[in-house]
């Protein structure tokens, strides 16, 4: 027998986003956590918005096990969270679409660090120069945390994550991570995690992360969580009229697709800084001004590749961005 910390990971039931929540699990176990071994648990839904008081219990089922690289013997367990009865909870967004494992998404999570409420690299009064110089930038004067970011990328790596690449962004305090994950809903428990792990490294640097999608008024960019996207279909057989089949259905679907892509979502998207105006859709060929960019690669490979929807915000959940796409790249004519 061994002594492993599982740290059980659920969403709760705030809104418009939920909220990250975890707790520890000591188990003495013979092999090392699975989902083959590791039990349901259950948690104190009244103080999460997810039950009430004179019946609090919620219960939390595993779903997927990662290795915790900053943890001696740890195990990062993301879960769905269930009614006591085992039914999947009102606030499982989870559960709420049917698995693909031939999808692949690409994210692009955007996000700003913060203290004592400014960007880091803003002064305490006015603003720093203007953007332009900041967006994967090299120097002290142009960079900051570094040091933080590039910890939070050796985590991920070392817990098991697909991080494909990180950079400085647009405003200064702003940074990305990419993330691939293969299978619909695989990739969006890898996002969870990702940004899990983000928001315990922020503890110990004492600063905050910040998803919200236009963190400072003004002529300042905003944080966005572009989504590439692909199934098998569009990677191998490909076609013009398969990809222009889909991108009908995407702007049919525009106006759904905004109301779960993360709330304060039209702060961002303006027409302005690398946006399309939140009621409008467009698309275009290596357009970072459109709603969905088709990138130069997919049509230098006969129309075969992937899409990128711009529009989901750096606080969308990557669980109902996936529900999204799946059913609507799922609407085929079946002539094409």
């Amino acid at each position: 027998m061994k002594t492993y910390k599982c740290e059980y990971l659920w969403l709760d039931g705030y809104k418009p986003e939920p909220n990250l929540r975890g707790k520890t699990k000591v188990l003495d176990l013979n092999k090392s956590p699975s989902l083959d071994n590791l039990p349901f648990w259950s948690f104190d839904g009244s103080s999460t918005l997810q039950a009430e008081g004179n019946f609090s219990d919620c219960i939390l089922k595993p779903v997927k096990v990662y290795n915790d690289a900053g943890r001696d013997n740890g195990y990062l367990v993301m879960c769905e969270v269930l009614n006591p009865d085992q039914t999947p909870h009102i606030s499982n967004n989870r559960a709420n679409y049917e698995d693909d494992t031939e999808f692949w998404f690409g994210f692009e999570q955007e996000y700003v660090i913060k203290k004592n409420g400014l960007p880091l690299g803003f002064p305490k009064e006015g603003y720093p120069e203007p953007q332009g110089k900041y967006y994967c930038a090299v120097g002290k004067q142009n960079v900051t945390a570094r040091d933080f970011v590039e910890e939070h990328l050796a985590l991920c790596l070392a817990c098991g994550l697909k991080i494909t690449g990180i950079n400085a962004e647009v405003m200064i305090g702003q940074w990305e991570f990419q993330l691939l994950g293969k299978g619909a809903k695989n990739a969006a428990d890898d996002l969870w995690v990702a940004r899990y792990l983000l928001m315990r490294v922020a503890e110990k640097y004492d600063v905050k992360i910040d998803f919200h999608p236009k963190p400072i008024k003004g002529d300042w960019n905003g944080s966005g969580l572009h989504t590439n996207f692909s199934n098998e279909r569009m990677r191998t057989n490909g076609g013009k009229a398969y990809f222009e089949m889909i991108l009908k259905n995407m702007k049919e679907n525009h106006e759904d697709h905004i109301n779960y892509y993360g709330s304060m979502n039209n702060e961002r998207l303006t027409g302005l800084h690398e946006t399309q105006a939140i009621d409008r859709f467009s698309y275009g060929v290596s357009d970072r001004g459109a709603s969905i960019r088709i990138p130069l690669s997919t049509l230098e490979n006969g129309w075969k590749g992937y899409l990128e929807d711009r529009r989901p915000a750096s606080n969308a959940c990557p669980y109902q961005v996936v529900s999204k796409l799946l059913k609507t790249v799922s609407i085929e004519a079946v002539a094409v």
